[in-house]
């Protein structure tokens, strides 16, 4: 069975080494931060301006002037810290992120990075994307592994307008985690019940460890 939404998330939470400053970006990895421990001394970072962003609330809990990039309400935990979106940015091009976990619409056998706009479908604007993108010192996406037509969201080459190129290091989806080499792709694991056959076939470049 490939993984539901949840497991990416909890599997992505895996790769965060304790004392880290992440950014989760919008959609996906945003379900990151329920599954981090509470004793990770993971810190959470949001472009509108927080560090040290926690889970989402209960319901009926909800702040609504505490939010994240995306709009949705969070939570602050003790110790955590807001400021303007200035100080935000600058702690992002300034190499002070060490991982960040992005959406993706497609990512290349290189590294390079969509995740932003589809050519013919509705643009929201590329936002934080490119300055995470090229800032953080790590590159995680997360994403399932086609799209809704069955096309491969892994490809050779992206055709989609790029976010950053050759900065994705690795690749979580429903099907697989993947890392970016400089041979191309390399398949590290596969979901329970999926085949590094099924997950080759699923992916539009070649798939090494398969």
């Amino acid at each position: 069975m490939p993984f539901t939404r949840e497991q990416m998330a909890e599997r992505a939470a895996k790769e965060i080494a304790p004392g880290s400053i992440v950014n989760l970006g919008i959609g996906l990895p945003t379900l990151v931060a329920n599954f981090l421990p509470p004793d990770s001394d993971v810190w959470l970072h949001t472009e509108n301006g927080i560090l040290g962003m926690g889970p989402f609330p209960f319901a009926g809990e909800e702040d609504p002037q505490i939010i994240n990039a995306g709009k949705q309400t969070v939570t602050v935990v003790t110790g955590g810290s807001c400021f303007d979106s200035a100080l935000s940015f600058t702690m992002i091009r300034g190499g002070h992120v060490d991982l960040a976990i992005l959406g993706a619409m497609q990512i290349s056998r290189s590294g390079d990075l969509a995740n932003w706009s589809i050519p013919g479908g509705r643009t929201m604007g590329i936002g934080g994307a490119m300055d995470l993108a090229a800032g953080s010192r790590r590159i995680l996406a997360l994403t399932t592994h086609q799209t809704k037509e069955g096309e491969p969201k892994l490809v050779e080459r992206c055709t989609y307008p790029l976010t950053a190129c050759g900065v994705v290091n690795r690749v979580i989806t429903d099907l697989a985690v993947v890392d970016v080499t400089e041979e191309g792709f390399r398949l590290v694991e596969c979901a329970p019940g999926v085949t590094p056959a099924e997950v080759a076939a699923a992916t539009g470049a070649p798939l090494h460890g398969a």
